[in-house]
């Protein structure tokens, strides 16, 4: 049976923190003597999360399954400010109602992930505009007091914007100093938080120094970033693996993915033991690899059987090329359709120069026949069954 230090040192070794402040050592020390305070703090500003949100919550589990004592904090307050993090404009501000539903879908998100209900320690959810929305214009005034214009500047967003001349907008000054509170106001020990909110989390640790003297850790979390493109998952531009999706559309959103990412999310979703990684052979077997990995995460989110049923659907459907039952269906009253209007009915959001290229690149699979010329017409006095690239299908019916 492993020890608590043994436990503490595969956490902190295995991947997923790039660094802790003011030091590991300090940290390890206190987790192992110590019951200590550890939040995240998100902004609820979209319907849906990606893994590399997951993995902070994976971590805050693990955190609190050693007996510390653990919150989940949504920034209903700050959401509806916008955080100016690694953004050249400022972001759009929310409504309290839009930030609350948000709230309620990222509960149901998490909740395979971190337990809300267990008896002696459960997870606790917090609100930051339950103190926020307290504080007077003099709270205010007394707060912005512990930061100078010169510190905010410092930041790299604000230096990039100032440089092209974009505007910096004042209550992007003020969002550093209210995420900062939230540390105070939950007397916090321990804020876990992505490299990119570094700045943010440097703010609560300073606001706690001076109004409780009390000293804060910070653990930083990778970004989960593609090693080759530096792409990131982002819930703003919809580019990732979602948690509000079905079993099915999880696993093959997980085999889209680049097969550089494997290994992250192997790393960062899963606690697949790393020299179990290792022996997988990635570089050598990057499908069964993937396979393996889809699956593993898929049965976090959905179960064992789920996770079951959608490999088999993956491998049904696109490596044994069987068109998927639940496909959408649209109709047509015309008696023959050109290649690029059967695809406008099942993607009407695409152009047609998108849909062009689609079929030039041969892409598009008409009744299981590839379709590589833009202007060929296609009879419709029988279903079509309409295959784009590998994550496509729709059909298309006669009225």
């Amino acid at each position: 049976m492993k020890t608590k230090e043994q436990i503490i040192d595969e956490i902190l070794d295995r991947g997923i923190i790039v660094d802790i402040l003011p030091s590991r050592e300090e940290f390890k020390q206190r987790l192992l003597n110590e019951k200590l305070r550890f939040f995240i703090g998100a902004d609820p500003t979209n319907a849906s999360l990606h893994l590399s949100h997951a993995k902070n919550f994976m971590l805050l589990e693990e955190f609190r399954k050693l007996g510390h004592e653990v919150f989940v904090l949504f920034g209903d307050f700050t959401a509806c400010i916008g955080d100016p993090s690694d953004r050249n404009s400022a972001r759009a501000r929310l409504t309290p109602e839009q930030v609350h539903e948000f709230s309620k879908d990222w509960v149901r998100q998490i909740s395979p992930l971190i337990n809300f209900d267990d008896a002696d320690n459960p997870a606790h959810i917090v609100f930051n505009g339950d103190w926020l929305n307290k504080l007077s214009m003099h709270d205010l005034i007394e707060l912005a007091s512990n930061t100078t214009v010169q510190h905010m500047l410092e930041r790299d967003m604000f230096q990039k914007r100032m440089a092209e001349n974009r505007p910096i907008h004042l209550h992007e000054f003020l969002y550093p100093i209210f995420q900062g509170f939230d540390s105070v106001a939950l007397d916090a020990d321990v804020e876990l938080c992505g490299v990119d909110q570094t700045f943010n989390a440097l703010m609560g640790r300073t606001l706690l120094k001076k109004l409780k003297n009390k000293e804060k850790f910070i653990v930083c979390n990778n970004l989960m970033e593609n090693p080759i493109t530096g792409e990131l998952m982002s819930k703003s531009r919809g580019t990732g693996v979602f948690l509000n999706t079905d079993a099915n559309t999880m696993f093959g959103q997980i085999m889209a993915q680049p097969d550089e990412m494997i290994r992250i999310f192997l790393i960062n979703n899963t606690r697949v033991p790393l020299d179990e990684i290792d022996a997988l052979d990635i570089e050598n077997n990057p499908m069964n690899a993937k396979l393996f990995t889809a699956h593993k995460i898929v049965e976090i989110f959905h179960g064992a059987d789920a996770a079951n049923s959608a490999l088999e659907h993956f491998k049904n459907t696109f490596s044994n090329k069987v068109f998927p039952e639940t496909a959408p269906e649209f109709t047509t009253d015309k008696p023959e359709l050109s290649v690029i209007n059967a695809l406008q009915i099942g993607m009407p959001t695409e152009s047609k120069t998108e849909l062009r290229r689609l079929v030039l690149q041969n892409a598009v699979t008409i009744n299981d026949e590839k379709v590589a010329d833009i202007n060929q017409i296609i009879p419709t006095n029988s279903t079509l069954f309409v295959r784009v690239g590998r994550k496509t299908f729709f059909k298309i019916v006669k009225k």
